[in-house]
């Protein structure tokens, strides 16, 4: 059987966020201009400016990928022989997963502005996590891509 390419997918905040990141440092210049002087709202617009869009950045810059080793989700990574079924969550069976279905020794990988993901089962006894959930765009990709290998280890 080949094997597909490997996947690679970086999540990244909607512009819309951006959006109102702009609008949030317009807002603090603004309610510092009119009340010290120029250099001091200039200086916290570029405060702002730094920490909400490093932390936008720092948060949507999540990488999802897999490999010859197997599934990486930011930091964790899951072995190919390891991996079980790959299930597409939709917006609501992902609400139900993380709510009413949700167990909490699961990982999660979960951005608020990706409406469906992938849960991955782990095939590990030994490991106490049950399954992964991971936000997705493309989670039909995600979850094709994962299906040849975890069937063929």
């Amino acid at each position: 059987m080949q094997q597909p390419q490997s996947y690679v997918e970086v999540l990244r905040p909607p512009v819309s966020w951006w959006a109102m990141a702009a609008g949030m440092v317009v807002s603090v210049w603004w309610a510092f201009f009119v009340a010290a002087p120029s250099e001091v709202a200039l200086i916290a617009a570029a405060v702002t400016a730094a920490v909400v869009g490093g932390g936008l950045f720092r948060y949507g810059a999540v990488r999802i990928s897999t490999d010859d080793v197997g599934l990486h989700a930011g930091k964790a990574v899951l072995p190919w022989p390891y991996v079980g079924a790959a299930e597409v969550l939709d917006a609501r069976r992902l609400r139900e997963q993380l709510g009413v279905k949700a167990d909490a020794r699961a990982h999660l990988l979960i951005r608020s502005y990706c409406r469906e993901a992938v849960r991955v089962d782990v095939d590990d006894v030994r490991d106490p996590t049950p399954y992964w959930v991971i936000s997705t765009r493309r989670p039909k990709d995600l979850a094709l891509h994962l299906r040849p290998r975890s069937m063929q280890d």
